[in-house]
């Protein structure tokens, strides 16, 4: 997007005569350049080719677009954006116009059938939506803490929620199978409606199956951390986009070996309300 700017200064002096014998007393917001006129978000979906798609706002009087993917929370984007649905399915797209001082334009919706995954990068985890009873028996819980800490899978929310409290610690992973030196990238989204305190987030790729009471170590692909300055206020989103230390690794990671490994998201701290994952995508790189 572009935005055009006009300096102030340029326009004060010669102003300055009119200004002083006709500006009003009051300002009521009508005209005045300082107050957003009427926004319209609606915008247009196109298949650009199998799984792909672009999505342009149809109007520009405004200063800012915000973008909601498939319910993934609100992100500052472009007029056009270029999006990859790479899973079968319904997604319903949304669109903000943010004007002048704010002023938020609304809320469009637009909703596009995928009607079938990718081949390559098809999400590889399944049950990562925790929708039915089904999907959430694909988890298992890793116990690591004794107690204070607590998964819930599913359970007709269509979430995994965790709350933890005096620097406990539970974690829930699933097995995948891995090509030796192919590369996969790792992302899911995450919520929390209040703000984290002295809180982990983890996200791992085991070569083991993990082991009730013993905690796990290695790379970490996404984190949320609020050491690290993340998730110290309330959030939703895409952990590649809300969480810490996304430039560590791009949240990717390459098969040493061909074979089963363990995909565990982990999760402790001091205070963790009702911290919900949703969305885990585990997916092969082209």
């Amino acid at each position: 997007m572009i935005t055009k700017y006009i300096s102030k200064s340029l326009l004060l002096a010669p102003a300055m005569l009119f200004f002083a014998s006709c500006t009003p007393d009051t300002v009521d917001g009508d005209g005045n350049g300082i107050v957003q006129g009427p926004l319209d978000a609606s915008f247009k979906i196109t298949k650009t080719s199998e799984n792909h798609y672009s999505i342009k706002r149809n109007f520009n009087n405004y200063l800012m677009s915000k973008w909601n993917i498939d319910d993934d929370g609100f992100n500052t984007g472009k007029e056009e954006e270029k999006i990859f649905l790479p899973d079968a399915g319904t997604y319903v797209i949304q669109h903000q116009a943010i004007g002048v001082g704010g002023a938020l334009g609304g809320t469009a919706s637009e909703t596009v059938v995928v009607p079938t995954s990718d081949p390559i990068a098809g999400n590889m985890i399944q049950g990562g939506r925790f929708d039915t009873p089904d999907e959430a028996a694909k988890w298992s819980i890793h116990k690591i803490s004794a107690s204070g800490a607590q998964w819930v899978i599913g359970n007709g929310t269509g979430v995994a929620t965790i709350v933890a409290n005096g620097s406990n610690q539970q974690g829930i992973y699933q097995a995948v199978n891995v090509v030796a030196g192919q590369k996969y990238s790792i992302d899911l989204v995450a919520e929390s409606q209040t703000p984290l305190i002295n809180t982990w987030f983890e996200v791992y790729v085991l070569n083991s199956v993990p082991v009730d009471g013993q905690d796990i170590n290695g790379t970490v692909y996404r984190n949320i951390n609020t050491w690290d300055g993340c998730g110290t206020s309330k959030f939703k989103g895409r952990v590649s986009s809300i969480g810490c230390n996304g430039s560590k690794n791009g949240g990717v990671y390459t098969a040493t070996t061909t074979g089963t490994v363990y995909l565990e998201i982990k999760c402790g701290g001091g205070t963790v309300n009702s911290l919900k994952v949703d969305k885990v995508e585990f997916r092969r790189m082209q």
